[in-house]
Order: structure tokens, then C-alpha cells, then sequence
């Protein structure tokens, strides 16, 4: 098992779960960062598996809490 703080998130990763806190979806989110909802959906997801959650929620607040983003 990968510990948490072991946890590297790329550049869009961060980017994608920073506006999910702001409580955007995949196709806003696809929109402002210039990247299609499948591309958003694709970091969302690699974010989740790395924090070890399964939903975008969880996510984006496990790597606030860790201070990742």
C-alpha cells in the first residue's frame, strides 16, 4: 500500500481537483482548463487511485487535508 504522503500528484491532477472544491464539473472544468471532459475525467480518476478514494469528493479533500494541493 502507497502511504499518503508518498501520494505525487501531477500539475492537472491538482488543477482538475481544485476545481471540483470549487464545486465545478467535468465539462466546466474541461472548459477552463482547455481540455475535454473525457482528458478531466482521465486526471480525476488517476487522483482517486492514488489517494486510495472512490469519489472526486473524497478526493479533493484527502489532498487538502494532506496539503497536496
Amino acid at each position: 500500500m502507497i502511504e499518503v504522503q508518498d501520494v505525487v500528484l501531477s500539475t492537472r491532477e491538482k488543477q482538475c481537483l481544485q476545481w471540483v472544491e470549487e464545486g465545478k464539473s467535468s465539462w466546466e472544468i474541461g472548459v477552463i482548463l482547455r481540455i475535454s471532459e473525457n482528458t478531466v475525467n482521465f486526471h480525476l480518476k488517476n487522483a482517486m487511485r492514488k489517494l486510495e478514494v472512490t469519489t472526486r469528493i473524497q478526493a479533493a479533500i484527502k489532498a487538502r487535508r494532506r496539503g497536496l494541493l
